[in-house]
């Protein structure tokens, strides 16, 4: 699976899972297994708000894009994210929402 990330700036969390076929986002299960080789699935098919574009296989890979919200001081990481190329099965870890504050010298 293939997904590529579009950052966006808000309040809300994200957290992702693959298993297989099947993206979890937020806990919400989206099976793709049924999308045939070559075909797209149109993004209004798809009852996600996280999901921003259509859903295609290509190669065998299931490819989309979703939105990927960060904080007001959010690391370059998360501003600027490479596509994530997902293999194994699991939770998808995804860059820092926000930037650790800096120690001020009253916390070192």
């Amino acid at each position: 699976m293939k997904i590529n990330l579009s950052p966006t700036r808000m309040d809300a969390a994200l957290t992702l899972e693959k298993q297989g076929d099947v993206l979890i986002i937020n806990g919400e299960a989206f099976d793709f297994a049924p999308l045939a080789e070559g075909h797209t699935l149109p993004r209004a098919a798809v009852s996600c708000v996280w999901l921003v574009s259509d859903v295609t296989r290509i190669g065998g890979v299931i490819h989309l894009t979703l939105l990927l919200p960060h904080g007001a001081q959010a690391p370059q990481s998360r501003l600027f994210p490479l596509p994530l190329n997902l293999t194994a099965d699991g939770p998808v870890e995804l860059p820092d929402y926000n930037s650790p504050a800096p120690q001020t010298e009253d916390q070192a």
